[in-house]
């Protein structure tokens, strides 16, 4: 099985809008998004220029099966948050997450030199909470109430994990499809 990472570009809108519109996607983002072509490129032009982001596709044996983040980028404290969802149900179960994540913290230890992985989840979503867990995150903190999404307000759990503990546990010690960035 092949993973690459590929930069997002303006040609990918559509179908990440769709994507972010599927209920099965959507109810895991912090927006109810409101589709609109135009937006979404406005979108993907603002975030391709930024310097604190990187946006991907995420593909699996050429197929675009979804979106990796690294954001916040913060080379003085040296930490950034990141996220990715799979958007393709033929990958989910697979595997896939675990390689996504793992190439994900890869990345930024090595290529950024991050010190530290942040990322947030919602408290409801606890199957995400322990892949993260299995992978060396650790729960740092739960902010209450702190999403306002479908009409009511949601809890959030705050997770990193540092770069010594991944050299120490995890860069070599795991078996994981390791996937190429561009």
């Amino acid at each position: 099985m092949e993973l690459h990472f590929r930069k997002m570009k303006e040609s990918d809108m559509e179908m990440v809008m769709r994507w972010r519109t599927d209920p099965e996607v959507s109810q895991y983002m912090y927006t109810d998004f409101v589709p609109s072509l135009e937006r979404q490129i406005a979108w993907c032009h603002r975030v391709n220029a930024d310097p604190t982001k990187r946006y991907w596709i995420i593909t699996v044996d050429g197929e675009s099966v979804g979106v990796a983040d690294i954001i916040n980028i913060d080379n003085h404290n040296r930490r950034c948050e990141w996220a990715y969802y799979l958007a393709s149900p033929s990958v989910r179960g697979k595997g896939i997450g675990k390689s996504v994540e793992l190439n994900l913290q890869r990345y930024a230890f090595e290529n950024l030199n991050i010190h530290k992985f942040c990322c947030e989840v919602f408290v409801s979503n606890q199957k995400v909470i322990q892949i993260h867990e299995k992978y060396g995150s650790v729960v740092e903190g739960t902010r209450r109430e702190h999403i306002f999404k479908g009409g009511k307000y949601h809890d959030i759990v705050e997770m990193a994990i540092f770069k010594d503990d991944w050299e120490k546990n995890w860069k070599d010690k795991i078996e994981y499809i390791r996937g190429e960035f561009e």
